[in-house]
């Protein structure tokens, strides 16, 4: 089980990212991209989902599928705080941090 697995559990329900990229038609790296993209741009100013998506060039239906699939803003708030915690997104990803310089 990957980190952003244990966080996601951590928020409810049966989100991984295994079952995320099955439920919304992404690869599994694509969608742990987006997840982590989307956590880091919650505590952002603007829109979320237009920031996450400007980060991966996801379509940003997609990434409104998954946070519907994680439990909404609310959910995505726990988990951008979850992050946080566990060393923020160069600590969880490294290579992905590239992201968000």
């Amino acid at each position: 089980m990957s980190m952003l697995d244990g966080i996601l559990g951590k928020i409810g329900g049966d989100a991984t990212i295994q079952n995320l990229a099955t439920k919304v038609g992404l690869s599994p790296e694509q969608v742990e991209s987006a997840v982590t993209a989307l956590g880091h741009a919650h505590a952002q100013e603007g829109d979320t989902v237009e920031t996450a998506a400007n980060a991966t060039g996801l379509p940003t239906d997609k990434l409104q599928e998954i946070v519907g699939h994680i439990g909404g803003e609310g959910a995505l708030g726990a988990f951008a705080s979850l992050l946080k915690k566990e060393g923020g997104i160069g600590g969880l990803l490294g290579g992905a941090s590239k992201f968000f310089s």
